[in-house]
């Protein structure tokens, strides 16, 4: 499917020498030279990106990185100096005043940082305010209101007002009323940065709970790299308005732009940010139920190894076969590898997982560990020494891609 949001070449200038500004973007002039000439600021200049539907994608940079500008010219609450925004294949530019205000009701809600609630609303009233406004009955309002709400835990604080919650239930509020409103992207800007430590990594689960549930189509921004690690599929990185890098979060880990990101990821957390999938490595050999076992011995030391994984005629692993349960079989007159040659001898994980959660299983039996899909069949595995490398690898400056 065509993405939700195309944006091309977007650039915004504040200031009145705007186009002299562009001029001297599009010519390589950094933002602080743009300033001193000009006196107008280069907020963002020439961003391109694509969001497929279902994908939370995450917008990051320090303070005064032009991610908020950003944000913010995607549903046309600033107006661009250059560039376009289309949504759902519709240029935003293109359009007139109500069109663009059906497009903010109908397709895209923000979550602002500071909650943006209505004090006098009750919290069922907050989380249907876009329903309201777009003229839905009042039993359809509360409906979806309650479901928003008790999708996100506050079903039982329906009728309290935003001055009797704390800070991380305001905001599960303003995260209910994007959801009440089921519009095709959400936008998050630093939604979760004023909440204390604790609150946010709750907010932080929520969200990971929903986006796993509901497969909404997010534009998430954050000053944290850990935390947009943590929840985007892909990640652009800015610096002064421009765009860095865009990747994974392993992609960007693993091979940084520039001496910037390297900067600015050295400090990471791999083991919540790495995944058993991308650290996956084909198996060296595998065997199957009935094959010969003097060929598998044989194989085994070609291979240096000392036991290999058994698939099934699906692909599932059945058991380790052992050298040494190989070597008996053949001394017993036994040709063919069978249940008898097989153990239960290892341990698997799903390729979402992050390290921190197999860290501990991997080197303990004589198989690597397996990375099976849903059905258990085995994908790949992930050798110790890839689980090592990963870990202790430190892009040198000035080599990194």
């Amino acid at each position: 499917m065509p993405p939700v949001l195309q944006v091309t070449g977007l650039s915004k200038v504040f200031g009145a020498r705007e186009q002299e500004a562009l001029r001297l973007a599009d010519e390589g002039v950094g933002r602080d030279e743009i300033l001193r000439r000009t006196g107008a600021t280069l907020a963002v200049h020439d961003v391109s990106f694509t969001v497929e539907r279902g994908e939370l994608f995450v917008i990051m940079g320090l303070s005064g990185s032009g991610k908020s500008t950003l944000v913010r010219l995607l549903n046309r609450l600033i107006e661009p100096s250059a560039g376009t925004v289309q949504v759902d294949g519709r240029d935003l530019r293109a359009l007139d005043d109500a069109q663009l205000r059906s497009v903010r009701n109908d397709k895209i809600s923000m979550v602002f940082q500071h909650f943006a609630l209505l004090p006098h609303r009750t919290v069922r009233e907050n989380a249907a305010y876009a329903l309201k406004i777009r003229g839905v009955g009042a039993r359809e309002q509360r409906e979806r209101a309650d479901w928003a709400l008790r999708t996100v835990g506050l079903l039982e604080r329906a009728d309290a007002r935003p001055d009797e919650l704390s800070g991380g239930m305001r905001q599960r509020v303003g995260l209910a009323r994007a959801l009440a409103a089921d519009s095709e992207v959400l936008l998050m800007d630093e939604p979760f940065s004023a909440l204390d430590p604790l609150i946010r990594r709750d907010m932080q689960d929520l969200l990971e709970r929903l986006q796993s549930e509901l497969h909404k189509t997010i534009v998430f921004i954050t000053h944290d790299l850990n935390e947009a690690m943590r929840l985007g599929d892909r990640i652009l990185m800015l610096k002064d308005g421009r765009t860095v890098q865009l990747g994974t979060g392993p992609e960007i880990i693993s091979a940084p732009a520039d001496d910037y990101v390297a900067d600015f990821t050295s400090d990471v957390d791999r083991t919540r940010v790495l995944t058993a999938g991308d650290l996956l490595r084909e198996p060296r050999m595998t065997a199957r139920l009935g094959d010969r076992a003097g060929d598998v011995l044989r194989a085994l030391g070609t291979a240096e190894a000392n036991g290999v994984y058994v698939l099934d005629d699906r692909g599932r692993i059945a058991g380790v076969a052992r050298d040494d349960l190989l070597a008996r079989a053949l001394q017993e007159g036994r040709t063919d590898l069978g249940t008898r040659e097989v153990v239960a001898e290892y341990a698997t994980i799903g390729a979402d997982r992050p390290v921190v959660e197999f860290v501990h299983l991997v080197g303990r039996h004589t198989v690597p560990l397996g990375v099976v899909d849903d059905d258990g069949r085995l994908l790949g595995v992930v050798p110790r020494a890839a689980v090592l490398d990963a870990l202790s690898a430190v892009p040198a400056r000035g080599s990194v891609r």
